[in-house]
């Protein structure tokens, strides 16, 4: 256990940033997870939209330093083949 002020305070500082940013993963997946339940449902209009809402959140999450740039641009490019292949298909 911490045993000065100052590092009694990091372990409170470093809880709540913890939870902020298992908050904005969670939400990242859940955004991610509208977007496939869309497309699945064979609505390309509804997964356009929802395919930018995941834009903005991946886009979030690299702001907030909660995923890096390339892992955040990867997600996006895997997403738009998605998209695409349903157009397509």
């Amino acid at each position: 256990m911490a045993n000065s002020k100052s590092a009694i305070k990091r372990v409170r500082v470093n809880e709540r940033n913890h939870l902020r940013g298992q908050a904005l993963r969670s939400r990242l997946k859940t955004m991610i997870k509208k977007f496939e339940t869309t497309l699945e449902s064979k609505d390309i209009e509804a997964a356009k939209t929802s395919l930018s809402t995941a834009y903005k959140e991946l886009d979030k999450a690299v702001s907030k330093g909660i995923i890096k740039k390339n892992t955040a641009s990867r997600k996006k490019s895997r997403l738009t083949l998605q998209l695409n292949k349903a157009i397509n298909a």
